[in-house]
């Protein structure tokens, strides 16, 4: 199960390295190696979307460790969108985000 989500910004070359610098951050939270992909950003609309694709290893331990606590949602997807979303928040990106898959 690797969790599948769309992220939309108007201005993806100062949102992308925010967003990396934030998985990167929660990559290290999580002690692990490899926790996400970044796939090729396109664009539509005036918009630019691009996917993130968050490593088995690194939801596991994101969805064991408490750190999703107060993430709002029924399932399990929901809340982890909703704690990525919240997470890049707090470090400062803008992005839209979108759950495409989960497991």
């Amino acid at each position: 199960m690797n969790p599948l989500f769309q992220l939309s910004t108007r201005s993806y070359d100062k949102e992308i390295t925010i967003v990396k610098n934030a998985l990167q951050e929660l990559e290290n939270e999580c002690n692990v190696k490899n926790g996400y992909t970044i796939e090729e950003p396109f664009q539509k609309f005036g918009w630019t979307f691009f996917n993130i694709q968050i490593s088995e290893e690194m939801s596991n331990k994101i969805e064991k460790s408490g750190m999703m606590e107060g993430a709002l949602g029924y399932k399990i997807g929901e809340q982890m969108t909703n704690f990525i979303g919240h997470y890049l928040e707090t470090k400062g990106s803008s992005v839209r985000i979108k759950k495409i898959d989960y497991g």
